[in-house]
């Protein structure tokens, strides 16, 4: 999960001295707002035909996705939480491959945890009739789960953790100041006024599940048939894991408990990042709807130092003009700075 903020519009990637491999950032739930990259639909074809494949392999489910996307009054009932999921999938899957087909051959991907499962897709790792199904069952699923939720403290995971209990855990560290915590609704609510009262900041984030805590555990059985009954590939491109907060290996990567066991497990976002900028700079562009990951990853010294830029695609907010300069500016951007 990210952090739920409101981060400001995308700015440019500042100038570098080489041309630089691109790596794409994908987000997970709560990063999502009412309207995302509607104002490419109709007006960006591959990102059209791609969302409508999705929309269409999702059935039922696709087309009250679509509809509740393209409404001009948002509704928020159980049912729209778990296609809010299968939406934020459709709509980063379509804006990979509008990437793709910017003759861009990705570096390495990482992607905070629904994206990691929406950078494996683009990877092949899952065909996408495959992908649909799994995100279909899992969001479902969801929906039956005992109330939880998701805060981001401004302070370190190491600070948090005293003020932890029962199930409530460290759910994402996304920076070294930025931790989400995660937990059922009543310990996680006295977690928070706890840590209101030693004068830390904190923020909800729109989560109906303690996604990334010990309260996932028992769905991890659960959903582990789903996984277990499509055939899985090794990736085609570079996959870092924010689940091991390193580079997947192939092993990992057609493991159906490896994918199974990742909404109860806590988000390593900045070690994964960390491993990847390690390795070479990159030019860091997120796919997916806002800036959160992009205001994340200009916090890394590799950033700060001008040897790796980032880049977002899409504006922290609705709007078709926005949204299609936006994506204008980002395609601008990487073909200045994408190497080969």
């Amino acid at each position: 999960m990210t952090d739920g903020s409101v981060s400001a519009p995308p700015r440019p990637a500042r100038a570098v001295r080489k041309r630089l491999p691109v790596a794409l950032l994908l987000p997970g739930h709560g990063c999502q707002y009412p309207g995302m990259a509607v104002g490419l639909y109709g007006r960006e074809p591959i990102f059209t035909a791609a969302i409508d494949e999705v929309f269409t392999l999702l059935g039922a489910d696709g087309s009250a996705a679509r509809a509740e996307w393209l409404a001009a009054t948002p509704v928020t009932t159980p049912a729209q939480a778990a296609r809010s999921q299968m939406l934020l999938f459709a709509v980063e899957y379509a804006l990979g491959r509008l990437v793709f087909s910017w003759n861009v051959r990705p570096a390495a991907m990482l992607g905070h945890s629904m994206g990691e499962f929406v950078s494996a897709t683009l990877a092949g790792v899952f065909a996408l009739d495959d992908a649909t199904r799994l995100v279909r069952g899992r969001a479902n699923y969801w929906t039956t789960l005992a109330p939880g939720g998701m805060v981001a403290v401004a302070a370190s995971a190491a600070d948090v953790r005293p003020y932890l209990s029962g199930d409530v855990a460290v759910g994402a560290i996304n920076a070294p100041r930025q931790t989400i915590i995660s937990g059922p609704t009543r310990q996680l609510d006295a977690v928070v006024r706890a840590l209101v009262a030693d004068g830390h900041t904190v923020r909800p984030i729109p989560a109906t599940a303690a996604f990334h805590s010990p309260a996932l555990r028992p769905a991890v059985p659960q959903t582990l048939p789903l996984f277990a009954g499509v055939r899985m590939r090794p990736p085609r491109l570079r996959l870092y894991s924010a689940y091991t907060g390193s580079l997947t290996r192939p092993e990992e990567a057609v493991d159906p408990v490896f994918w199974a066991s990742q909404p109860a497990a806590p988000v390593l976002f900045w070690p994964a990042l960390e491993a990847m900028l390690n390795d070479r700079a990159m030019l860091l562009c997120e796919v997916g709807p806002g800036s959160t990951l992009s205001t994340v990853a200009r916090q890394h010294p590799s950033v700060r130092a001008d040897r790796s830029a980032v880049v977002s695609l899409l504006p922290s907010g609705s709007g078709a003009l926005d949204e299609l300069a936006s994506i204008k500016a980002a395609a601008q951007v990487v073909s200045g700075y994408a190497v080969g």
